[in-house]
């Protein structure tokens, strides 16, 4: 009954420690230049325009909080890692049905809804192993340096972004039941991502188009206010929750009804 879930569980390994080494690269490099850049952080901050900081959410970057959120999560988390995992979703379904091993799966006495579950579910691989790796790679570099992070909100800031990283992860599955083609479904996943990402920064510059910006997922989840105020948007999350719920069962309802 699990046989799918295993499989694919086991095929995501590779992928997410190639992307725990880099978040280690990039972890050391930025924790490295954090004491030279903190002696030049007003120079630093000038040299950016108003609208970068309110864009990406960037505040107190003398403080290794508010360095790290900007720097680490504010863009190669938000945005890389919700695109791997829309990437990833997105070749789910349409990778089976492009290379025809689709009908031998549901030639097994196994449901197509089973079929979008199980394989949707071996991505706790990938979000288990980022959220976990990440934050002690953060936690331990903090230390190196001399700096520290409050444990809970480091915490947090990972569990939080875990509702983020699965809306990201049901618009490739959508995409992926709904487009027959791999580099089709994955292009469209990630032009998705990267528009909404988008749409919720530029919106947020003018409070007469903030509204617009409720669509975006990343709307619903602000590292910085995690890690610099220790403030936890637990309904947020809820929101994201409801969202990705209501993303897997648009895919599996097209999954049943289009013909393979």
């Amino acid at each position: 009954m699990t046989a799918i879930l295993r499989i694919e569980s086991r095929n995501r390994v590779r992928g997410s420690v190639i992307l725990l080494a880099v978040f280690a690269v990039l972890s050391a490099l930025y924790f490295s230049m954090f004491p030279g850049v903190q002696e030049e952080m007003d120079v630093f901050e000038e040299a950016f325009p108003g609208f970068m900081f309110e864009l990406f959410g960037i505040e107190e970057l003398h403080t290794i909080e508010g360095f790290i959120a900007a720097e680490i999560y504010s863009f190669f988390w938000i945005l890389l890692v919700g695109i791997y995992f829309a990437y990833v979703s997105a070749g789910l379904i349409a990778g089976d049905i492009q290379d025809r091993s689709m009908d031998l799966i549901l030639s097994n006495p196994v449901s197509r809804e089973s079929v979008v579950l199980q394989k949707l579910g071996a991505l706790w691989v990938p979000l288990v192993a980022l959220n976990v790796g990440v934050a002690l790679i953060v936690y331990v570099s903090a230390l190196a340096i001399g700096e520290s992070f409050n444990p809970v909100a480091l915490a947090m800031v990972h569990l939080l972004s875990v509702p983020y990283l699965l809306v990201c992860a049901g618009i490739g599955l959508v995409f992926s039941v709904g487009i027959d083609r791999v580099r089709s479904a994955r292009a469209a996943a990630l032009g998705a991502v990267i528009v909404l990402w988008l749409v919720e920064g530029v919106s947020s510059l003018d409070p007469d188009y903030e509204w617009i910006g409720a669509v975006a997922p990343s709307r619903y989840y602000d590292q910085t206010a995690i890690l610099v105020h220790e403030e936890y948007a637990l309904l947020d999350a809820g929101v994201l929750l409801v969202a990705f719920l209501g993303l897997v069962v648009l895919a599996v309802a097209l999954f049943v009804r289009r013909d393979i």
